[in-house]
């Protein structure tokens, strides 16, 4: 953009050279360039950010809110069984009249032309505790997805954190490979120079090109990493474009901590995932107690109540009234069903038993993830001191060997070794940087404090 800026000022400057009057149509074609450099220009993104636009777009997040949001209506579905169930009906029949019913579902004795409208009553009365339990049931299974929709947000947030720091140590590692394209490109024509007075031989010559094609060949590389870092930050982010971003650098995080123990007990306690199974398991056990209870009588009362326009009066004279109302009690004692609902009880009992191990078998793998991610924080932070020691050392190695080669003391495979090695050790810092960065956020994803 600079360069292009002064390009721009060196067209200005050649037409008031000329002190030719201002041409619009020059004008605008400048200010329209000046507007699309401006336009390139990458915007600014800080980890928070990134972070935020994840958790407001990543489909992910939006198909957990989704999943709460429908199982917090199966609440409301199962406690309707408290309230009574309401229902109009509108009836009219045509029959041969004064005809005896000898088959079939209807109830009355005989068939007569009638119509008529009312309404029904169901009330459940109790089922002995069949019901609460459902209900019970149906809260605990909505708070267990209210916390895996916690956990699908720590995975949003971890998954945002680990891309934006390989985004920026790929933009890095670009800045590295081009000093060191330049760097070697100036050794290459400085040793050209001196082989064309006799000075230097033509293989110091094809030493210093093999460097510099290599060189090259990192330049590429770290160019294609920083195309597939945007991506995959894009991806994370839930974003469906592209785009490029000026990466706001995030402060190096502080030591781990020194007790692993005490993080997985931490651990245990925060993991939303760990909370659901636990929501989960104890939403299998009201389960089962829902399933014995079928076992129980239920009782339901039953009223209902209308009014008959028309009756046949020719066959029927004054022999039913207009209006009719009743209620009733039912209560339905089960006897025998062919064991169904032992079976279904015993089900549910080795649903809730596995439901018991199922969350066993998380917790391990969770304090096993933490012990892990603590161990690989704790190498990493190392490596951050014994990379910078490393850099330091390379480069007055290789300000030492570019010395003793400029004075003929040391031949050009010393300079091109002591290149590599500073180069190496450039690399290896900022990968000790972002490593540790990743391993600290993943970390506080395996503790539950990732926010």
């Amino acid at each position: 953009m600079g360069g292009t800026i002064k390009m721009l000022r060196r067209a200005g400057r050649l037409q008031l050279g000329r002190r030719c009057k201002p041409c619009p149509t020059t004008t605008a074609i400048l200010l329209a360039g000046a507007v699309t450099l401006l336009a390139q220009v990458p915007a600014r993104l800080t980890l928070a950010d990134a972070t935020a636009a994840a958790l407001k777009n990543h489909p992910r997040v939006l198909a957990a809110q989704n999943e709460t949001s429908a199982q917090s209506q199966r609440i409301i579905q199962t406690k309707s069984a408290y309230y009574p169930a309401v229902n109009g009906e509108v009836t009219g029949s045509g029959a041969n009249i004064g005809a005896r019913i000898g088959a079939g579902y209807l109830t009355d004795s005989r068939l007569f032309n009638h119509f008529g409208d009312g309404v029904q009553i169901n009330q459940l009365i109790t089922d002995f505790g069949r019901t609460p339990n459902l209900v019970a049931q149906s809260r605990l299974l909505a708070s267990a997805s209210q916390q895996d929709y916690q956990a699908t947000r720590y995975d949003v947030i971890l998954a945002v954190g680990q891309a934006y720091y390989e985004t920026q140590r790929a933009q890095e590692l670009v800045k590295v490979a081009q000093k060191t394209v330049e760097a070697r490109q100036s050794l290459a024509t400085q040793v050209g120079e001196l082989a064309k007075n006799d000075l230097r031989s033509q293989l110091d010559v094809s030493f210093a090109d093999v460097n510099v094609a290599k060189a090259q060949l990192l330049l590429i590389q770290t160019q294609n990493a920083v195309t597939a870092a945007f991506a995959q930050l894009a991806r994370a982010m839930g974003a469906q474009q592209v785009s490029r971003y000026d990466l706001v650098a995030e402060p190096l995080p502080p030591s781990p901590p020194t007790d692993v123990e005490a993080l997985v007990v931490q651990a245990l306690q925060n993991r939303p995932e760990l909370a659901s199974y636990r929501l989960t398991r104890d939403a299998a056990y009201k389960f089962e107690k829902a399933e014995h209870d079928l076992k129980l009588p239920t009782a339901a009362f039953v009223g209902l109540a209308g009014y008959i326009p028309y009756i046949n009066q020719v066959t029927l004279p004054h022999t039913i009234p207009g209006e009719y109302a009743g209620a009733g009690l039912n209560v339905q004692i089960p006897v025998f069903n062919g064991h169904l609902f032992s079976a279904r009880e015993e089900e549910a009992h080795y649903r809730a038993l596995e439901s018991d191990q199922k969350l066993r078998d998380l917790e391990e793998i969770v304090a096993r993830d933490v012990r892990t991610a603590w161990a690989n924080a704790q190498t990493a932070y190392q490596n951050i001191d014994v990379t910078a020691k490393y850099l330091v050392e390379a480069s007055e190695a290789l300000k030492l060997a570019q010395g003793r080669y400029q004075l003929g003391l040391a031949d050009i495979v010393a300079l091109t070794d002591a290149e590599l090695n500073e180069t190496e050790a450039e690399i290896g810092a900022l990968n000790a940087k972002y490593d540790y960065q990743s391993l600290y956020a993943t970390l506080q994803y395996s503790i539950g404090v990732l926010k």
